[in-house]
């Protein structure tokens, strides 16, 4: 069975930092492009980072740029995205989806999502 599951979220407080995590099963997670979306209150699902499978090239949203990272562990079968200088305005649920493509912000291109994690940035 092709599974994506998300873990790391939390509440912090602005400034601070997260780690999601982003487990593969039923498939190799590096065969697969990998993106990271989230999903406001009030505001529509949004691309945020990605990673390519062709070559791990990274791309990221023009708001989370220098903030956040994308990363692969192919042992673990895992891809990651750091949270640093966390503010208000990111707190969403956050998904991962692979899709076997170019990196893109266009979500039917992803054929697996995961069910997502909370990320509250509150004081």
């Amino acid at each position: 069975q092709v599974q994506l599951v998300e873990s790391g979220g939390g509440l912090v407080q602005p400034g601070g930092s997260l780690r999601l995590s982003c487990a593969a099963s039923g498939f190799t997670s590096e065969d697969y492009t990998i993106a990271w979306f989230r999903l406001a209150p009030g505001k529509e699902r949004e691309g945020v980072s990605c990673i390519r499978n062709s070559d791990s090239s990274t791309y990221q949203a023009d708001s989370v740029v220098g903030r956040f990272t994308i990363s692969r562990n192919s042992a673990k079968n895992t891809v990651y995205l750091q949270m640093n200088n966390l503010q208000p305005e990111d707190t969403a649920v956050y998904y991962c989806a692979a899709g076997t493509r170019l990196c893109t912000w266009f979500q039917p291109m992803y054929h697996t999502w995961g069910q997502g994690t909370q990320v509250t940035v509150s004081s």
